[in-house]
């Protein structure tokens, strides 16, 4: 039997989070590594969703080492631009090997005008330098043409409130900055007369699609944005970072719900397991690392920060793979009942 013909097919479901994108940058560097999985599609919300068409677009080129070198690149390339942006960490910080910005003159100033001032007024001729870089880093043409890896980005409509899915042949610069479009910071953009904002209100990421345009039950949930904390938080920045973990948070556990829903009522006999999917969710999350990290990290683009996101997403990959590999295409390695409470 050929080695293609061994591996085994999953989903990837890629959370949005700035920055901490690269960790999801590390773990599928290392599933890629590995060899063992095949990906047949992602849906990627925000940095989920620059992480979806870098791969397809590296994935053109070499497959998984072609899709492994473009991650690289692309992550790099973002620090690289970001040398000298005025959000940078303070040499205090650096000193005590803190990632955070909290005390940023940077970030202090842009949260205070984000607060009091609309895009559109700061902003007026929409200059966005990522909307650069991606053009720079990313054949769109390519990632559109490609068939080995079907594509759904996330954006929210701004007139309906619903999400909008891109897929391959639609996916573009500006899909994917729609779905990366925070709107205290970026425009709205438009795309087609309609403006989107920022997928991860209505789904971070959209997992239906799965069920609806591909035959694989199994899918990895990367996650980014932790679900649970232990701490109340006390600061008004810390209030406002949770508040948007849950909002961000929200589509996700509705879509989890339905899945657990779905999987019991098969097994009670309720539902015809011929007719419906049997979806089984796996889960690889930073845990305790991501979650002690301030949120002003999201905005930290060192090449040392992102390569430390990274080398946590690909050590969270390894330890995964050692003990649930021998779950795919067999059962569902994440407690979908623990969202439940």
């Amino acid at each position: 039997m050929s080695a293609e013909r061994k591996t085994r097919p999953v989903n990837l479901a890629l959370q949005g989070g700035g920055a901490h994108g690269a960790f999801a940058w590390g773990v599928i560097d290392r599933l890629l590594e590995d060899g063992r999985l095949t990906v047949d599609a992602i849906s990627g919300t925000s940095a989920g969703a620059m992480n979806a068409v870098v791969i397809a677009d590296g994935y053109m080129q070499g497959k998984g080492d072609g899709a492994r070198e473009a991650l690289h690149d692309f992550w790099h390339a973002v620090s690289e631009a970001a040398r000298t942006s005025p959000i940078q960490r303070t040499p205090l910080d650096m000193i005590m090997g803190n990632w955070s910005l909290d005390y940023s003159p940077g970030v202090l100033m842009f949260d205070l005008i984000s607060r009091m001032v609309s895009p559109y007024d700061f902003n007026p001729l929409n200059i966005n330098p990522l909307k650069t870089l991606l053009e720079g880093q990313i054949d769109f043409e390519r990632v559109r043409c490609c068939t080995d890896i079907r594509l759904f980005v996330s954006a929210t409509n701004v007139h309906t409130g619903r999400v909008k899915v891109f897929e391959n042949a639609e996916i573009s610069a500006d899909a994917v900055m729609a779905s990366a479009c925070l709107p205290y910071i970026f425009q709205a953009v438009e795309i087609d007369g309609v403006p989107y904002w920022d997928g991860g209100y209505i789904g971070n990421p959209a997992l239906y699609p799965f069920f609806y345009e591909t035959a694989t039950p199994d899918i990895i949930l990367i996650q980014i944005n932790p679900m649970e904390r232990k701490e109340t938080p006390r600061s008004a920045r810390d209030i406002l970072n949770r508040m948007n973990e849950i909002s961000f948070n929200a589509a996700l556990v509705k879509e989890l719900r339905a899945i657990e829903f779905v999987s019991r009522l098969i097994d009670e006999g309720k539902l015809d397991a011929d007719t419906y999917m049997r979806v089984r969710m796996h889960k690889i999350g930073g845990d305790g690392e991501l979650s002690e990290l301030s949120a002003t990290s999201k905005l930290n683009a060192e090449w040392a920060f992102l390569t430390h996101m990274r080398d946590i997403g690909r050590d969270a990959a390894g330890a995964w793979l050692e003990e649930n590999f021998k779950a795919i295409g067999k059962r569902g390695t994440f407690d979908l009942k623990s969202i439940l409470h």
